[in-house]
């Protein structure tokens, strides 16, 4: 059977008696699942719409580690349907790996927002940047560096949404010019969780729609 979640093909499995069968991996985090069923399924060629499309899930917190995977995981999905050359499966299988070491709370431990971060392991998947990389190298830490600042500018306290939502807009403007693959992305980005957060900034917050 496969997974209803990630699509994988298993054997020797239990299905539930309407005929449903989730996988190990996808039942010890749902909300991991959901990352990679999202991506290995939509159409979308906007980074975005796709990230909202793993929000809306329950399996997706206000607040969690869940958006460091869904910020590249999201942006390399729109670029696979905006005509790059990836073997998605595998890129996502990369960026899980990387994004697991992010820790929980890494924005008010270290400083920089996973988010930001996110989107550097998006670029560096992508470019198979190495520690030997000269231009590779460079790029990704100025990528970081553009969505760090962007997210540092809106300011406190956090908003995993918000900060998902502005390093994801970062990359994708640059994508075009890493990787000359032109992502869409909506010329107004509207947030339908502000009433979802007790700590939302209101109409300090660039993407607060009423």
């Amino acid at each position: 059977m496969e997974c209803d979640i990630c699509g994988r093909k298993f054997t020797d499995v239990i299905q539930c008696a309407a005929g449903h069968y989730i996988c190990e991996s996808c039942g010890e985090n749902p909300g991991l699942a959901i990352i990679r069923s999202v991506c290995t399924r939509t159409k979308s060629k906007d980074p975005i719409e796709i990230v909202i499309s793993m929000m809306d899930s329950p399996a997706i917190l206000m607040h969690e580690e869940n958006h460091h995977f869904a910020v590249a995981a999201s942006l390399a999905a729109a670029y696979k349907n905006c005509g790059g050359n990836i073997n998605l499966r595998e890129v996502l299988g990369e960026i899980i790996r990387r994004a697991s070491y992010l820790p929980k709370d890494v924005c008010v431990e270290t400083g920089s927002c996973g988010a930001g971060v996110s989107a550097g392991i998006f670029y560096s998947v992508l470019a198979g940047t190495k520690v030997l990389s000269v231009d590779e190298w460079g790029e990704g830490n100025r990528l970081v560096a553009q969505a760090l600042m962007e997210i540092g500018k809106i300011g406190g306290p956090r908003c995993c949404k918000r900060s998902t939502f502005t390093a994801i807009k970062v990359a994708a403007e640059h994508a075009e010019e890493y990787f000359g693959v032109k992502m869409d992305l909506p010329e107004i980005i509207h947030c339908k969780y502000a009433k979802l957060n007790r700590e939302c900034l209101g109409t300090r917050c660039p993407y607060f729609s009423v």
